[in-house]
């Protein structure tokens, strides 16, 4: 599998998908680990997983797994065991993993009862040496696109100006992106995005929080149970979109009777 990258011990390297981005409250649906020897065999295990919980039409959007994929599938914790003994030994790698995958990993090994240790491990996640090498800055977008070095940077108009000519180079490189500046707004949020800022998501037709204290909370919950916050919110320097939504949420049913 790897020509110049040197192994002295198994190396895993695994991803995972699920019902959303909180390890505490979402789940893991499908989980593949390829496994690489260092006399240079290769062992893979891929799963999917029957999350115990529905998995979001969001979700789904993205990996394509629905309720009815994993309704026959094990759950994790029937899994664990198995699992932790195929990374027994392993150094772990993936994209991302620091951040999402493994804190995912760890929260359901948790809940199985059984202890995921990273201590004595290597880490390698390839996003963080995509990210070092090809720095996702201006600078660095001038340098890919443009093929040249951004003088001036910093410099608000340098940066207004190169920022205009990059995204004009990525119109060019990338024809199945829309031409149109509503249809490429529109096709580069995430799925039910209802802000600029991607503060809530529509679920079933209700905003729900992706951020802070009550990320993956429904908005009217939140009216209900913490007002207080959302006073925080109106007051702050969130984007007025965002703040439309909560006053929207706030506003009493005129429909409803006094008391309900």
């Amino acid at each position: 599998m790897f020509e110049h990258l040197v192994l002295t011990r198994p190396l895993a390297i695994f991803d995972l998908e699920t019902t959303g981005t909180s390890p505490e409250r979402d789940r893991i649906v499908e989980i593949s680990v390829v496994k690489a020897l260092p006399a240079g065999g290769v062992e893979t295990k891929t799963r999917r997983v029957n999350p115990g919980i529905p998995i979001p039409k969001a979700a789904t959007a993205v990996h394509k797994i629905s309720d009815a994929d994993v309704a026959g599938e094990p759950h994790f914790r029937q899994l664990a065991k198995g699992l932790l003994e195929f990374l027994d030994g392993c150094d772990l790698c993936g994209f991302n993993i620091r951040r999402f995958d493994l804190p995912f990993l760890n929260a359901e090994f948790r809940r199985s009862g059984l202890e995921f240790s990273v201590q004595g491990r290597a880490v390698v996640d390839a996003m963080e040496i995509f990210h070092a090498e090809e720095p996702r800055s201006l600078t660095g977008a001038v340098k890919f696109y443009l093929e040249k070095t951004h003088e001036g940077a910093h410099g608000a108009e340098a940066d207004a100006v190169a920022t205009a000519r990059v995204l004009d180079a990525m119109a060019a490189r990338y024809p199945h992106l829309p031409s149109g500046v509503e249809a490429l707004d529109k096709k580069m949020r995430f799925p039910n995005q209802m802000d600029v800022a991607g503060n809530f998501e529509s679920v079933r037709g209700k905003p729900r929080f992706t951020f802070g204290k009550h990320e993956g909370k429904f908005l009217a919950d939140v009216v209900r149970d913490d007002p207080g916050y959302l006073s925080w919110v109106l007051n702050g320097g969130f984007l007025d979109d965002t703040k439309a939504i909560i006053r929207q949420a706030m506003q009493p049913d005129l429909f409803s009777a006094p008391g309900e």
